[in-house]
């Protein structure tokens, strides 16, 4: 039995952040309760609100990432995001580049297109800490690579993997390179005035504290035209033309968008900005160098990923020879109130890399903004 007076310890944030920053919630209720109307549909006041609030969103999101608001693409989430470049812009007979520690939203899109577009795909491996590396990269490039694609840390691992490098060298080939955000968005700086990234997705509901629903693709200025839209539909605007627009972001976005969740997104971003990434970043990276420093001494425990928490984001996988998985979870969450995951996280290659996958996976602690010192 639980004790009902114990505050939860919530250490999923690698699934969703929690708790959002009370101006989330604020946000999403005005989008419902007052302004409840569409985007891009209607020149009255609220319909005008709307647009504006959508725009403002979409210039926030643009200073965190230093780009142009009109390169902000929303989508339903990281997956969606990634699937939008995997599925528009591989073709038939091309090559792409990946690890075996993807998480299956990059993973089983390239299984889909070797299998039905003929699409090759070479899958590098990682070290034990979850690290790949970039020279491994470099060598599985062929003349027909036309997209390298890696996530930038590890869901299971938490390790920071070398993209300035990667992106720096597929730059210099003339080849395009998509990295996957979801756990580094909102927890480490992504500049991408600077960095050689072409296409960045990210989960709008983790580290960048929006809701569930939300995701971003930003897509480097001059690549869209050479990027298919996987929906063709009603955006608002061109109506008159049978052809789907092709003006950012109108391209990406058909159908009405989730005004509550972009709202909601919008004051999450906010948040962030006032706060500081540089000092977040710091933040999480002592309470994670703090943690790992705490247990590592327990008989029977085994740690994964890198030593300290400055090469990692704040997620700590590990495993308890005397327990499995699943058990120790709800143990936790039963007798602790502490939440946390078990399994395989949605990248067995990861597990693979690292050792754990005939365990069933691993416990993962995920911290997040709301995660407090007393908390670890």
């Amino acid at each position: 039995m639980t004790n009902s007076l114990r505050r939860p310890i919530y250490c999923d944030n690698a699934a969703t952040s929690f708790p959002k920053p009370p101006g989330v919630q604020e946000a999403v209720v005005r989008a419902i309760n007052e302004l409840g109307v569409a985007a891009g549909r209607g020149v009255y006041r609220r319909a005008q609100e709307v647009d504006r609030e959508i725009q403002r969103t979409r210039l926030l999101i643009g200073r965190l990432f230093n780009v142009s608001a009109s390169q902000v693409v929303f989508t339903q989430n990281a997956t969606g995001a990634l699937n939008q470049v995997l599925h528009g812009f591989l073709q038939p007979g091309e090559h792409v580049v990946t690890s075996e520690i993807e998480h299956n939203s990059v993973l089983r899109p390239l299984k889909w297109l070797e299998e039905n577009r003929q699409v090759e795909v070479t899958y590098v491996g990682a070290n034990q800490q979850g690290i790949v590396s970039a020279e491994e990269v470099a060598g599985a490039v062929t003349k027909r690579t036309k997209l390298i694609t890696l996530m930038h840390a590890s869901n299971v691992t938490g390790a920071i993997q070398p993209i300035e490098k990667v992106g720096e060298f597929a730059r210099s080939k003339g080849i395009h390179f998509l990295v996957d955000a979801a756990q580094s968005a909102g927890y480490l700086p992504i500049d991408l005035g600077k960095l050689p990234v072409d296409f960045l997705a990210c989960a709008g509901h983790k580290g960048l504290l929006g809701p569930l629903g939300m995701g971003v693709l930003i897509v480097h200025q001059g690549l869209e035209a050479n990027l298919a839209p996987l929906l063709q539909g009603g955006t608002g605007s061109m109506s008159e033309d049978p052809h789907q627009p092709t003006i950012m972001p109108d391209r990406f976005e058909s159908g009405n968008l989730n005004v509550p969740g972009i709202m909601g997104l919008g004051a999450g971003v906010e948040y962030l900005l006032e706060q500081g990434i540089e000092k977040e970043r710091e933040r999480l990276s002592d309470l994670t160098t703090l943690f790992l420093s705490e247990i590592s001494g327990y008989s029977g425990l085994t740690l994964y990923g890198p030593p300290a928490g400055e090469g990692r984001v704040g997620v700590i996988s590990l495993n308890l020879d005397s327990v499995d998985p699943q058990t120790l979870a709800t143990i936790l969450d039963q007798s602790f109130e502490i939440e946390v995951r078990s399994g395989l996280h949605c990248a067995p290659g990861a597990h693979r890399a690292c050792g754990s996958l005939e365990r069933g996976g691993t416990v993962r602690f995920s911290f997040g903004h709301f995660t407090k010192e007393e908390d670890v």
